[in-house]
């Protein structure tokens, strides 16, 4: 594509014809975006923006006419169904500048005189059109100083802003994996950029963009205030150039004032309960292993009446909190809400309400939709009746969230009065205001629709008054409407009469009231058109000057809907619940997994749990399918929801203090970072160690199994020791290594438990219950039988098995006795790999010349070396 600016020149671009000569000045300056050229009912693109839509978007390519001397590729899609396309080019990560045309064609001399007036990326959505309705689309910005991180996040269609900060990378993944913005905009210089992939939408900004005093400024100036002691954000040395690159970004974006972002939240990474991002990708939160939503926690937990409420939902499950005083509170309310099944009406009313926090954003931008106005016309209408349901609800908590809701009275009923039952999609064609709510446009209206009626009710009036049999109304396009009376009784004309025109054999008159009809009919169309679309922003005005206790009510009725959701779901699920305690442990009994237990076609089994100070750690062996891996992790789901407020999948559950969860499970490998299985085993492993503290649920699955049995075994041992001795931390440790069931022995704080399976007919049948103490085998084979090994490979192993059982008999004799193993299988795994003193003095003696004094003497030398 030809340059547009920069080394472009005036010669440059004197070669293309004047409209070329705009598009490419104006591509100059939008050089990152496909530029949406306005040219009548179409948008054009040109040259590689062309060639890049035609692919993504898959519509033909072609090349009209000349600029410059070369064909111009071209491609074009109707004004009227852009948004579909839009939609694809960003969920596809690109950028799109949209160019209108602000001059008036009648009047303009050369090309219309045209200018960006939006520029849509993938983290500045409003338009239901482009967005996912239960996830929220973000907007991040990411500053650091070292390995410490300012963190901003936006969702430009509800107005949410926050900031934090973060001291390690190990946190911001931490972060993006609950987030997984849409848009990340990092410095030039940001040296990180690893800790991205996988992430779209990436785009790096002028350093000069994070400087402090102009985020401070642009900030201050967003929310209105001196400074941001208010917000608990005014000493953030990271966080606040963040947030004032994210702003700034924002409202380049949007070519629009942004009313609706009115807040500044601090969130700090402690007041919650820590997941790290793989512990959050291996408990599926809201996305499963596969990149879907089917199958994971949120798709169980959520039957919210609103897509604002699904929302809020994911927030609360992804961000679990450690004050147990406001987690007390939800669970109360949702008590509240169960009593007297008060949650069903709940329900049932709060669907009328609808998706209004996005509205309310849509209002603000002034980009709101006929349909917006009918949704919140039904909200308003929505609110009293569940004001009423409310009120018996015996809840501090549901008393706070229906004061913060309210009710609107004057403007349910303008609303009602304004907007039809079911408007347009758009303003475009007018048909959207009420009739009789406004006298103007209701006569302009009934000038247009009804003319030819007027006309008759004057010609018969006028022949009344004038007694001229001959009179009649008329209209032509060059003389307008007319009164015509034939020659032989045109004296007869009344004075009021105005002659307009003379015909052979008639004449023409215009009066006052027909001249006033006329310029009102010929005009009436548009300019109902005009008065409909005028009265239609007035309407957006009226409701933007209440926009902030509107969005105040809106986040009440979403924070309402997840708590009625939470009761609907502890009846339908069977949920209990949770007691919280200041003692350390879980004692949680006949617990089950929420996902699991909805897709059996056989009753769940429920399992105990029990950790305590004296039982810190649980060695859990048992075959492969027994159930191991779903019962470490239902574990730390009924942490996960007991903490977001929720009741959870048990009998009776109990619980003290949480701090972070830490998942090491399954295998996968990094190959784009060039890290093996094992290699990703390890990473997990040494995070879990440096960051796991007393009051952190550990799950550890497999540990070890990436490399050699010894040194497996060796890291097991260390890893397992580590977290009861020295961290102390509430684990659930997974293993195959039976050797390392006589930690219960050594360490004070571990236990044995196992999954329970028996043998019927030469096959495996899994109980899937637990029980103290160890397990007696594995079932390797009959698990191997099962998948579809073929049989003589089956047989073959039963050989090689019992080989390597006779020989291994001293050590299972070891085991039974429980006697602890040789040493090597407890290696040191920081051991040096380098010969042993006494080797290397076995390696320097000349035994040949030693006599059998000499050599007994070296032999004592060498055992006492030992």
């Amino acid at each position: 594509m030809p340059k547009a600016s920069g080394s472009a020149s005036d010669s440059v671009l004197s070669k293309h014809t004047p409209m070329m000569q705009q598009y490419l000045k104006i591509k100059g300056q939008h050089p990152d975006e496909l530029v949406f050229y306005r040219m009548g009912d179409f948008y054009e693109l040109f040259y590689e923006d062309a060639k890049k839509a035609a692919e993504l978007m898959d519509i033909t390519l072609t090349a009209r006419g000349q600029s410059g001397g070369n064909p111009i590729p071209m491609a074009g899609i109707p004004y009227h169904a852009a948004e579909n396309y839009i939609a694809r080019l960003v969920r596809a990560g690109q950028s799109i500048a949209i160019c209108e045309q602000i001059g008036d064609p009648a009047t303009s001399k050369g090309p219309v005189d045209r200018q960006v007036v939006r520029i849509v990326t993938p983290g500045t959505l409003s338009d239901d059109a482009f967005l996912e309705d239960k996830r929220d689309n973000l907007l991040v910005a990411i500053f650091n100083q070292y390995e410490q991180f300012g963190f901003a996040s936006l969702d430009i269609s509800s107005g949410r802003f926050a900031v934090s900060e973060l001291d390690s990378l190990e946190a911001l993944q931490g972060e993006l994996q609950r987030l997984r913005p849409a848009e990340i905009l990092i410095s030039e210089d940001f040296p990180f950029e690893d800790i991205l992939q996988g992430f779209t939408g990436i785009r790096r900004q002028g350093p000069w963009l994070f400087e402090m005093d102009s985020a401070h400024r642009a900030i201050t100036q967003q929310l209105q205030v001196r400074d941001l002691t208010g917000f608990g954000c005014e000493g953030l040395r990271l966080g606040i150039p963040a947030a004032g690159c994210l702003l700034q970004y924002a409202r380049e974006t949007q070519r629009t004032a942004l009313p609706h972002i009115r807040k500044l939240s601090r969130e700090r990474r402690e007041e919650a309960v820590i997941l790290d991002a793989t512990s959050r990708r291996n408990l599926e939160i809201d996305t499963n292993l596969m990149g879907g939503t089917q199958h994971t926690l949120s798709w169980v937990m959520d039957r919210t009446a609103t897509s604002m409420g699904g929302r809020h939902l994911r927030r609360w499950l992804n961000r679990p909190l450690r004050n147990v005083d406001e987690v007390k509170q939800r669970q109360q309310a949702v008590s509240a809400l169960l009593d007297g099944f008060h949650y069903e009406p709940v329900h049932d009313l709060l669907k009328s309400v609808g998706d209004i926090e996005r509205v309310l954003a849509r209002v603000a931008l002034r980009s709101a939709r006929p349909r917006d106005m009918a949704r919140l016309r039904d909200a308003f209408a929505t609110l009293p009746g569940l004001q009423m349901t409310l009120r018996p609800v015996n809840s501090h908590h549901i008393e706070k969230l229906a004061t913060i809701i309210t009710e609107y009275p004057e403007l349910a009923d303008l609303l009602a009065r304004a907007i039809i039952d079911n408007p347009p999609v758009v303003i475009r064609e007018g048909g959207v205001i009420r009739e009789g709510f406004d006298e103007e446009l209701d006569e302009l209206r009934n000038i247009s629709e009804n003319a030819g009626q007027y006309l008759l009710d004057v010609e018969t009036r006028e022949r009344a008054r004038t007694g001229i049999s001959t009179l009649k109304v008329g209209y032509n396009r060059v003389h307008g409407y007319y009164i015509e009376i034939s020659r032989a009784q045109s004296d007869q004309a009344p004075v009021d009469y105005i002659r307009r025109q003379t015909l052979k054999n008639a004449e023409r008159f215009i009066t006052p009231e027909l001249k006033t009809f006329e310029d009102k009919a010929l005009s009436a169309k548009s300019r109902a058109l005009a008065r409909e679309k005028g009265l239609y922003e007035e309407v957006l005005e009226t409701l933007a000057g209440q926009l902030a206790p509107l969005q105040d009510s809106a986040q009440a009725l979403a924070e309402l809907d997840v708590l009625s959701n939470f009761a609907e779901r502890a009846t339908s699920l069977r949920f209990c619940a949770p007691e919280f305690t200041e003692s350390p442990g879980f004692d949680i009994e006949e617990g089950r997994h929420p996902v699991v237990e909805q897709l059996l076609d056989e009753p769940f089994v429920p399992n105990d749990l029990l950790i305590d100070d004296t039982r810190r750690m649980l060695v859990i062996t048992g075959p492969n399918m027994g159930g191991k891996s779903t019962y470490m992790r239902q574990a730390a789901l009924i942490a996960l929801l007991a903490y977001t407020g929720s009741f959870v999948p048990a009998n009776r559950a109990r619980l003290g203090p949480v701090d972070r969860i830490f998942t090491r499970m399954g295998s996968s490998d990094d190959i784009a970072g060039g890290r093996s299985t094992f290699m990703v085993e390890m990473t997990e492993t040494a995070n879990i160690l440096h960051n796991a503290t007393e009051h952190s649920l550990v799950l550890m699955d497999e540990v070890g199994r990436g490399t050699s049995t010894f040194d497996g075994l060796s890291l097991a041992w260390a890893t397992a020791e580590h977290l009861a001795k020295t961290t102390r931390c509430y684990t659930l440790f997974a293993t195959h290594y039976f050797e390392l069931t006589q930690l219960a022995d050594e360490l004070e704080h571990a236990v044995n438990v196992h999954l329970t399976a028996t043998e019927h007919d030469d096959s495996i049948v899994f109980l899937h219950n637990v029980h103290d103490g160890p397990a007696s085998q594995s079932y390797g084979l009959q698990v191997a039988k099962l998948a579809g090994v073929p049989q003589s490979v089956i047989s073959n192993a039963k050989h090689q098995l019992s080989q390597l059982e006779g020989s291994a008999a001293p050590k299972a004799q070891l085991a039974t006795q429980k006697v602890a193993p040789e040493p090597v299988l407890q290696a040191d795994m920081f051991a040096s790999l380098e010969p042993s003193v006494v080797e290397k003095a076995l390696a320097a003696l000349e035994l040949d010349e030693l006599s059998p004094r000499e050599a007994l003497n070296c032999l004592y030398e060498l055992k006492a070396r030992l």
